[in-house]
């Protein structure tokens, strides 16, 4: 659970809104955001990012630890599907390099200054991007699920 001075903090500084296990914020300010909870609140340790397509977009979030007091802390914006571009958080952590590549990979979203962005778990040469909800199962090296007739029993 993360400090409750921590999202106030953030709140004030960046507008940010919070919610239970951290902020929401403008992609606009992420950044620095992500400095800030570094530098002043001692997030040294980045633990994980993710996406999730909704109708108007995505949300990308960023997992954040500190080892001092354990607490996690969650950052989440929203970016357009036809824009679909955040500032990179991989200069402010190293540890966010893979994890951004996979969410570029899987969903598409673009980290801007990204020292290495691209693929990481399909072919360099694939099409498309397996977690968006407009992925064609059909495929080839995407998931089609089991068939009665190709069902193990």
């Amino acid at each position: 659970m993360p400090a409750p001075d921590v999202a106030q903090a953030l709140t004030v500084r960046f507008a940010a809104e919070p919610f239970s296990e951290g902020v929401s914020l403008a992609p606009e300010v992420l950044a620095e955001a992500a400095r800030a909870l570094r530098d002043a609140h001692g997030y040294r340790f980045y633990v994980c990012a993710s996406a999730t397509e909704r109708a108007d977009g995505f949300e990308v979030v960023h997992g954040l630890r500190n080892p001092d007091t354990m607490d996690t802390f969650f950052l989440r914006t929203k970016v357009a599907k036809d824009a679909a571009e955040v500032a990179s958080l991989a200069l402010v952590w190293a540890g966010a390099e893979w994890h951004e590549r996979e969410v570029f990979d899987l969903f598409g979203i673009g980290f801007r200054n990204h020292p290495d962005l691209r693929r990481i778990l399909l072919p360099d040469e694939y099409d498309g991007h397996p977690l968006r909800k407009d992925f064609a199962m059909d495929r080839p090296w995407g998931y089609r699920p089991a068939t009665r007739e190709g069902a193990q029993g």
